[in-house]
C-alpha cells in the first residue's frame, strides 16, 4: 500500500455521499418551512393585528434574560433556534402595527416582502453586469422613470440606490463639490478654497454630518431661518450667501427640505432655485420624506420646482413604504457620479469583457458590495402600479386631514401647526390638571413634562408608538406620522381616544 493511502482512505470518507447530502437538504428544507411559516402567522400577520401590542416592553436586562444573545461554541438544535426567533420577534418593537406611527416609517407591505425575501435567497451583489444582469437593468429602470417623475426631461441624468437618505444627501455634497471642483478628486479639500453650503435649521441632521464627515467642516454648513410653518426663509438665505461671500468663503450648495422630518414643511423650491441660479449654487432637494407625493396628481403641488434641482434624494422605503432601507440619489447630470466616484479596479471593471461594459455602473458609488435594493420597490411596482401608490398617498393625506379636523375639535389637544403640509401632524396633549391654567408662570414647564409620562404610559401597555419632543423655543409636542395606508378614519379617533385616556388624569 503506498505511503499515503491512509492520508486518501480518510478523504474519501469525509466526502458526502448523495444520501447524506438528501438527508442535509431535507433538514434545511424542513427548518426553512417552518421558520417561515412561523414568520407568516406570528410576525406578518399575527402582530398586525389591532389587537396585538406594539412592542412588549422589557428593560434591556429582562431581554438579557429572556433571549441568550452570546454566541456560542457549540450549536443548537433547530428547534431552539424557531424559539429564538418568537422571542426575536416578541421583543422587538412591532413596526407593521397599525398603531406604529412612531418614526417615518411603518407597515410592512406583502409585495415589498416577498421581493427583499427573494434578494436575500439569491444574495446578490450589485457592482457589475456580470453578477447582478437583472438587479443592474431592473435598477436602471426604476431610476429613470424616477427621473422622469421628479420632471426631468427623457434620457436626462443618472441614479444610484444608497444606503439610506444621510448617505444619499451626502453623494448631493460631493458630486456639487466635484462638478465646480474637479481637481478635488485627485488633490483633496486643500485645492479648493473654502466652501460653504447651506440648509434650514429644520432639515435632516445629515447634512451637516456629512458636511464634517467630507472634510468640508460643520461651522460651514450655515443653517438658515425657518418660517413659522418650517419653511426655509429665501430673504435669509440670501442674506447668508452674501454675507458668505463678504467673509471670503465660497458658497456652492443649497439642500432645500421637501418634507422635514418634525413639520413635514415643504421648502419654496422655485424661489430657492432662482437664488441657486443667481449665485451659480448647485440645488439639492431632500425630499426622502416628502418624495412620495410626487405619486398623486393631487399632492405633488408640494414639490413644485423640484424639476428645477440638480440634485434629489428620495426614499420609498418612507412615504411609499418600501420595505428598510430603500434609498435613492437622483442626479440631472450625466456623468457626474462616475466621474466623481470612479476608481476602475481591474479586477472589477475590466474594459475588454465580452458585453457592454456600460452595464458594470458599480463604480459610480463610494461602495464595492452592495445590496440589491431595488427588487422590492420594483416588485412592489410591478404588483400595485403607479396608481396604486398614487392612491395610497391620498389615503394618507385624507387621514391626517381628517386626523387634524377631529383633535381641532376635541378639549385637551393644541396643534402646533393649524394647518400641516405633509402626514406629520404636531400637537400637545394638555391634561385637566392643566385646562384653564395657560397664564399661570409654569404652565409651560409643566405642559413639557406631559408627553414623556403619556409616552412611558403607551408603551408599558404597547397600545400605540407616537414620538414627542422639543423643538427651539417649543416644548414637548407629539409628532404622530402617517404612513400605513390600512389605517382609516375609525383609527383617527382610536389614537385621539387613547391620548385622552392615557393622559387625562395625568397630574404634574
Amino acid at each position: 500500500m503506498p505511503a499515503d493511502s491512509t492520508l486518501i482512505v480518510a478523504v474519501e470518507e469525509k466526502e458526502e455521499s448523495p444520501f447524506q447530502s438528501l438527508v442535509e437538504r431535507s433538514k434545511h428544507e424542513d427548518f426553512i418551512r417552518r421558520a417561515v411559516d412561523l414568520l407568516v402567522e406570528r410576525v406578518v400577520f399575527g402582530r398586525s393585528s389591532r389587537n396585538a401590542k406594539v412592542v412588549e416592553w422589557a428593560t434591556p436586562s429582562e431581554i438579557k434574560t429572556a433571549i441568550d444573545l452570546k454566541p456560542r461554541d457549540n450549536p443548537v438544535s433547530h428547534d431552539e433556534l424557531l424559539a429564538i426567533i418568537a422571542d426575536v420577534a416578541r421583543y422587538s418593537v412591532n413596526t407593521g402595527h397599525p398603531y406604529f406611527v412612531n418614526q417615518l416609517f411603518s407597515s410592512v407591505d406583502p409585495y415589498g416582502l416577498i421581493g427583499q425575501w427573494l434578494t436575500d435567497a439569491l444574495n446578490p451583489s450589485v457592482y457589475t453586469y456580470e453578477v447582478a444582469p437583472v438587479f443592474t437593468l431592473m435598477e436602471e429602470e426604476v431610476l429613470r422613470e424616477m427621473r422622469s417623475i421628479v420632471g426631468w426631461p427623457e434620457g436626462e441624468g443618472d441614479g444610484i440606490f444608497s444606503p439610506g437618505g444621510s448617505i444619499a444627501n451626502g453623494y448631493a455634497i460631493s458630486c456639487a463639490r466635484y462638478y465646480f471642483y474637479p481637481e478635488v478628486k485627485n488633490k483633496g479639500v486643500y485645492a479648493v478654497p473654502k466652501l460653504v453650503l447651506f440648509t434650514s435649521e429644520l432639515a435632516h441632521y445629515s447634512t451637516k454630518k456629512l458636511t464634517t464627515f467630507m472634510g468640508i467642516g460643520g461651522d460651514n454648513c450655515i443653517l438658515v431661518k425657518t418660517t413659522e410653518n418650517g419653511k426655509m426663509d429665501v430673504e435669509d438665505l440670501e442674506t447668508k450667501i452674501n454675507e458668505a461671500i463678504e467673509d471670503g468663503a465660497t458658497p456652492f450648495l443649497v439642500t432645500a427640505t421637501s418634507g422635514t422630518t418634525v413639520y413635514g414643511a415643504f421648502d419654496p423650491l422655485v424661489e430657492i432655485s432662482a437664488l441657486c441660479k443667481k449665485y451659480n449654487l448647485w440645488l439639492h432637494v431632500d425630499a426622502a420624506w416628502g418624495g412620495g407625493a410626487l405619486m398623486s396628481r393631487k399632492h405633488r403641488h408640494l414639490l413644485a420646482g423640484i424639476e428645477m434641482a440638480d440634485s434629489v434624494t428620495w426614499n420609498p422605503h418612507k412615504l411609499l413604504a418600501a420595505p428598510q432601507q430603500c434609498s435613492t440619489f437622483l442626479i440631472r447630470h450625466k456623468n457626474i457620479l462616475k466621474d466623481g466616484h470612479s476608481s476602475e479596479a481591474k479586477y472589477l471593471f475590466q474594459k475588454d469583457k465580452f458585453y457592454d461594459t456600460s452595464y458594470d455602473t458599480g463604480d459610480k458609488h463610494i461602495q464595492c458590495g452592495r445590496r440589491a435594493d431595488v427588487l422590492k420597490f420594483w416588485f412592489m411596482w410591478k404588483a400595485k402600479g403607479s396608481e396604486g401608490f398614487e392612491k395610497h398617498i391620498d389615503r394618507l393625506f385624507d387621514n391626517a386631514q381628517f386626523f387634524v379636523d377631529h383633535i381641532r375639535q376635541r378639549e385637551g389637544f393644541r396643534l402646533v401647526i393649524d394647518n400641516p403640509e405633509c402626514t406629520n401632524i404636531m400637537f400637545w396633549y394638555v391634561p385637566t390638571c392643566l385646562r384653564g391654567r395657560e397664564n399661570d408662570p409654569d404652565y409651560k414647564e409643566r405642559l413639557h413634562k406631559v408627553a414623556p409620562k403619556i409616552k412611558e404610559r403607551m408603551i408599558k401597555e404597547g397600545s400605540m408608538m407616537v414620538t414627542y419632543q422639543p423643538q427651539g423655543n417649543l416644548i414637548n409636542f407629539f409628532r404622530i406620522v402617517f404612513q400605513n395606508s390600512a389605517l382609516d378614519h375609525k383609527d383617527m379617533i382610536y389614537f385621539a381616544n387613547e391620548f385622552e385616556r392615557l393622559g387625562k388624569d395625568i397630574v404634574v
